[in-house]
């Protein structure tokens, strides 16, 4: 029985599948609304890179029915955790954001943590950057005589050395008691919750006392500690934990099996860190997401009031799984316009940025070795170029062209291309040709490199079409120009060559899907910066003292309503030449 005939047999019930390898292993757990109509997915012929090879490791496959789909949300999370299978997003390590704990105790110890756990103890932070987090514990580790043991107060018989040297007040053997103990926790709650001034008046009266006696090594030491008391306060952002006023921002960016999920979290308006999870997954972007953010915030303490996305998730499923396991009403969204779209494109740029480090930091060789052999070439394919068109209904037609350098991309040698010789029209191949055309015969032009590979994102009409441009600029046969057919992932060649259908775990293949896959998010991208600029005026046009002229005039100098709103209203007034109050109005509309 093949794995597409154990999709074929599955009910249309709610429940959890479970793909397993020739082992017996489970090597990928999902969750489905209908499992019949979810899993034969998987098989369809259309199916992307990632998903064909995850079928092509798939042997068979098991499933359990659940009652809806929010019990199978519980048992696919239970079995994730069981199982750790190997292309599902896993998260190995803890949160990134370290907290200060004040233990639930007698005399209570303070110390940093990731792990916060329902034990009555408080917990202050999150703290984004450790010489922070390390500055802080310093000063409390200066300033109060808090015991540092972690062991039965009732079994210590002698003071440690702590003791001795003026670092813990001993309450292991009696030499204080709660209540006097209790005055320094005090204190250390004001400090951490934002209130120094308590602190820095008490320093600054021991500092004067120490001299006063002549103490001058107490005294320089008191005066240190003041200092950094000072500079602390100046900078300090951190935030209660239970801060109800919060928000954070998840991004997620896939590269064949490579993931990187961002994180930025706001606390009252401040970004106190952003952090970056790793994982390979052979899932899609949006049940990747979905899992990740069911996994991160599994201890339920550190959820925010809101959660703001970069893909389609369900929602309403996880709102109400947060809501019944934590007692904690959570919004989750995808921001289409405003701040939270601003925040959370800075998000989504921090995970592209990482997984193209990833992938630079792969060894293509081998892949270019693959594909120097298929396709018959005498040299690595070193430098490889790519196009494709992007267009909304024969408007904002551009192309775009990417660089691989040794099978990673070289982004700073990208560059696209508004069609100009359509006039309205929908045409690939036109595209193509002026595409081209204006890349080729400007390298030519300025005696540069040619690429060793060029790949077109299309079929034989695209192909034939780039290869006349090279014929009639004289460089046909310099370059080696290949077509990516997307429905069955084939190579294309020119003329009347036949195509090449390679198993999708081919090595070659990869390179080349990763070199289309970057060429259409490239070209999109600025089809879509270009309806939005034309969406940016539109909105200017809107406000009260700015019409189609002024807009214009401020579009042209700054380029974006992100570069706009990185300026005052009397730099937008000064720079746009435009009234101070107009230019105030602009930067009230744009934040909302």
């Amino acid at each position: 029985m093949s794995a597409r005939d154990y999709a074929r047999s599955m009910p249309d019930n709610p429940g959890v599948y479970l793909m397993k390898d020739i082992n017996d292993e489970v090597i990928y757990v999902g969750k489905a609304k209908n499992l019949k109509r979810r899993v034969t997915s998987y098989f369809l012929p259309n199916r992307d890179i990632k998903t064909a090879c995850l079928v092509e490791k798939i042997d068979h496959i098991d499933y359990i029915i659940t009652g809806n789909e929010y019990e199978a949300l519980i048992l696919e999370n239970n079995l994730i955790k069981k199982y750790s299978p190997h292309y599902n997003i896993l998260l190995k390590d803890g949160k990134s954001y370290p907290v200060i704990k004040i233990t639930n105790e007698p005399f209570p110890r303070i110390y940093k943590t990731r792990r916060i756990i329902k034990d009555g103890s408080r917990y202050f932070g999150p703290y984004a950057k450790p010489g922070e987090l390390n500055a802080y514990m310093d000063l409390l580790e200066k300033s109060f005589p808090l015991r540092l043991c972690t062991g039965p107060l009732s079994k210590k018989k002698d003071a440690c050395l702590y003791y001795h040297i003026g670092r813990c007040s001993a309450p292991c053997i009696g030499k204080i008691s709660r209540e006097e103990y209790g005055k320094y926790i005090k204190e250390c709650v004001d400090f951490l919750s934002g209130d120094d001034s308590s602190l820095i008046t008490k320093t600054e009266k021991e500092m004067i006392e120490a001299s006063r006696k002549l103490d001058f090594e107490t005294a320089a030491r008191k005066r240190d500690i003041l200092t950094a008391l000072k500079g602390i306060q100046a900078n300090q952002a951190v935030q209660d934990y239970s801060d109800e006023e919060s928000r954070d921002y998840v991004a997620i960016e896939m590269r064949s099996y490579l993931t990187t999920v961002s994180i930025m979290q706001f606390r009252s308006g401040s970004l106190i860190g952003k952090a970056l999870y790793r994982s390979e997954s052979l899932g899609d972007e949006s049940e990747t997401l979905f899992s990740f953010i069911v996994q991160y915030y599994a201890d339920g303490d550190s959820l925010p009031s809101e959660i703001f996305v970069s893909h389609e998730i369900d929602a309403a499923l996880i709102e109400k799984y947060f809501n019944e396991n934590y007692s904690h009403k959570v919004k989750v969204m995808i921001p289409r316009d405003g701040k939270h779209y601003r925040i959370l494109r800075l998000a989504e740029e921090n995970a592209s940025r990482d997984v193209e480090k990833r992938l630079k930091e792969t060894d293509n060789t081998p892949a270019l070795e693959e594909l120097k052999t298929v396709l018959g070439m005498d040299t690595l394919p070193r430098h490889i170029e790519g196009f494709d068109i992007a267009q909304l209904s024969g408007k904002y037609t551009v192309a775009s062209l990417i660089v691989f350098r040794d099978g990673n991309p070289s982004k700073s040698e990208y560059r696209h291309f508004s069609i100009k010789s359509l006039e309205g029209k929908i045409d690939d191949f036109e595209s193509m040709r002026e595409a081209s055309f204006r890349r080729y015969s400007r390298l030519l032009a300025e005696n540069a490199e040619l690429p060793d590979l060029l790949m077109i994102d299309g079929g034989k009409g695209q192909v034939n079409a780039v290869v006349e441009i090279l014929e009639t600029l004289g460089i046909a046969d310099r370059i080696k120009v290949i077509g990516l057919a997307k429905e069955h992932e084939e190579l294309v060649p020119p003329g009347e060559g036949k195509s090449i259908i390679l198993p999708h775990s081919n090595e070659g293949l990869r390179v080349l899907i990763a070199v289309r896959d970057e060429c259409h998010r490239f070209a999109t991208s600025f089809n879509q910066r270009m309806r939005s600029k034309e969406a940016s005026f539109s909105l200017l046009e809107s406000i009260d003292g700015m019409g189609k002229k002024r807009s214009e005039k401020v579009m042209e100098k700054y380029g974006s309503v992100e570069n706009i709103l990185s300026l005052s209203a009397e730099e937008l007034s000064k720079g746009a030449s435009i009234p101070l109050e107009v230019a105030k109005r602009i930067l009230h509309k744009l934040n909302f």
